[in-house]
């Protein structure tokens, strides 16, 4: 389902496939094991994998961005295929996540701030 990997400012999570009803209890549980065991102040989830999300997978998405909130952890999203993206935008949940290009347009925002 996913892929945890650590770096020096934050943790990246990287979901892989259909992020749909048939899967998002796997997916949410994964998050919440990441955003639990996390040391960093952000997680980054890196979508570029991610083929399709509905809304069980946004559900698990908003599930762990308020997990992470409450642990004091930033919860960001990048490399979010167009039709993915497109989802957010029509569910307005690009306002409450901070999306980003890629990797390294996150790791520039982190070194600058």
């Amino acid at each position: 389902m996913g892929t945890n990997i650590l770096e020096r400012e934050f943790a990246t999570f990287q979901p892989q496939g259909y992020l749909s009803a048939a899967n998002a209890g796997d997916f949410l549980q994964q998050l919440t094991e990441v955003v639990n065991s996390s040391t960093k102040s952000s997680l980054l989830v890196d979508m570029q994998q991610v083929e399709f999300i509905d809304s069980a997978g946004l559900m698990a998405l908003i599930k762990g961005f308020h997990l992470a909130k409450d642990l004091d952890c930033g919860l960001s999203i990048c490399s979010v295929a167009p039709s993915v993206r497109m989802i957010f935008e029509l569910t307005q949940l690009d306002k409450v996540f901070e999306i980003f290009d890629s990797q390294d347009s996150f790791r520039q925002t982190i070194q600058v701030g």
